[in-house]
C-alpha cells in the first residue's frame, strides 16, 4: 500500500490497539515522538519499532523535536543536555570555533537519535530573529545575522547527517519577525518583499540542498495578504520553489495550532493543495488524526520523489565517532560559555 501525505504523533509509551490499527488503515509516511512518549532508550525503542510495523516500512521516518535548549524532548537522566542555538553564536574564537561546535553538537545529537531508530530531527532553526518579535523563536536562532544563521544551520544539518538523521530546515520561510506565538494565533508580517528576501530567506535559500523543510505558519502580507505559508500556494509555490530553489519535501507545520483556521480537515487539504508534500498532526488525539486523514491523499507524484529524494540521503553507515572523545571536545568548546 502507498504511504499518504501525513506524519502522526501517537498518545502514550506504547501504541494501543486502536493507534495501530489506524496507522495500519491510514498508512502515513511517517510518525513524530514528543515527551509523552519518552521514558527509557529501550521503551522508545520498542515504540519506534510498533509504529514501523503498522506501516511495514522499516526505513518510516521518525522524527523528534531535538534542537537543545528549550526544545529537547530526549534529556537527562538518558540523554546529555545540550545547549540552545543562540550559544553556538555566542562563542568566542570566531567563526571556525563556532561551526565546529554547532556541528559537533550536532553530530552527539545525531549519535544519540541514530541509537533510538529516529531517523529525522525536527531542526535546524534557520529563523532570523528581528527586534520586537516573539521570543518563540528567541535564543533558538543560532544568531542575528543571516550569515551567521546560514553558516551554523549548514554545521548542524551536516552534523546530523553525518550522525544518520535528516535534518528539517525550519520554519520556511522566516518566523523570525513574528509578534505572535503560532501555536496560540497567527502571526501576521507587515515587512517589504524585499526586506523579507535579503533577511529572512537568506538562510532558506542557503541551505536549499537540504532535504527537508517545515514551514511557518505565518501570514506575509507582501506574499499572500490572505493565507499564512502553509496553505498559500504563493509562498509555497513562488517563493520556496521558486525564488528560494529549495526542491526537497516540505511538510506543514502542526496542523493543531491555533495559527490555523477551519476544521483539521480542511487544513490538511489546503496546506496539500497550497503544494506541502506531506502534513504533520501531532498531538496523539484519535479524532483530531481521523479529520487529518479524512483531508490527506495519497503520496505520488512529485512529492513521492521527494520523498524517496530525501529518505536516500540517510548514509548507509554513519560517521565514525569516537563517543568520549567527542564528548570532551564538545565541553571543551563550550567552558565558561554554557551551561
Amino acid at each position: 500500500m502507498s504511504a499518504s501525505a501525513a506524519i502522526y504523533g501517537c498518545e502514550g509509551l506504547e501504541l494501543s490497539v486502536p493507534e495501530a490499527a489506524f496507522f495500519r488503515d491510514v498508512q502515513p509516511w511517517g510518525f513524530i515522538l514528543f515527551a509523552r512518549n519518552i521514558q527509557s532508550p529501550d521503551q522508545v525503542r520498542r515504540l519506534i519499532d510498533a509504529l514501523r510495523a503498522t506501516v511495514g516500512r522499516d526505513n518510516a521516518p521518525v522524527l523528534i523535536d531535538q534542537e537543545g535548549g528549550r526544545v529537547q524532548r530526549f534529556g537527562p537522566p538518558h540523554w546529555r543536555r545540550y545547549p540552545p542555538g543562540g550559544v553556538f553564536g555566542r562563542l568566542s574564537g570566531g567563526a571556525e570555533t563556532q561551526r565546529e561546535a554547532a556541528r559537533l553538537g550536532a553530530r552527539l545529537m545525531a549519535d544519540d537519535l541514530f541509537r533510538l531508530g529516529v531517523n529525522v530531527d525536527c531542526a535546524p532553526v534557520l529563523d532570523v530573529p528581528q527586534p520586537g518579535a516573539h521570543d518563540i523563536i528567541g535564543d533558538r536562532a543560532y544568531g542575528s545575522t543571516p550569515e551567521t544563521v546560514s553558516r551554523l544551520g549548514r554545521a548542524v544539518a551536516e552534523g546530523l547527517i553525518a550522525g544518520g538523521v535528516l535534518p528539517v530546515i525550519k520554519h520556511i520561510p522566516g518566523h523570525g519577525r513574528a509578534a505572535a506565538d503560532s501555536h496560540f494565533d497567527l502571526p501576521v508580517v507587515e515587512a517589504s518583499a524585499e526586506t523579507l528576501e535579503s533577511i529572512d530567506f537568506a538562510p532558506f535559500q542557503a541551505l536549499s540542498d537540504m532535504p527537508l523543510a517545515m514551514t511557518a505558519h505565518v501570514l506575509y502580507r507582501a506574499l499572500d495578504p490572505r493565507r499564512p505559508a502553509t496553505t498559500s500556494r504563493a509562498v509555497i509555490e513562488g517563493v520556496l520553489r521558486g525564488q528560494l530553489g529549495f526542491s526537497g519535501l516540505v511538510m506543514s507545520d502542526d496542523l493543531s495550532m491555533k495559527a490555523l483556521s477551519g476544521t483539521l480537515t480542511q487544513r490538511a487539504r489546503r496546506s496539500l493543495s497550497a503544494g506541502c508534500d506531506v502534513v504533520l498532526h501531532c498531538n496523539g488525539d484519535m479524532a483530531e488524526m481521523k479529520a487529518v486523514a479524512a483531508g490527506v491523499r495519497t503520496l505520488s507524484g512529485k512529492a513521492a520523489r521527494r520523498a524517496e529524494a530525501a529518505l536516500a540521503r540517510i548514509p548507509r553507515r554513519p560517521e565514525p565517532l569516537d563517543r568520549a572523545e567527542a564528548e570532551a571536545r564538545f565541553e571543551s568548546l563550550l567552558a565558561g560559555v554554557w551551561p
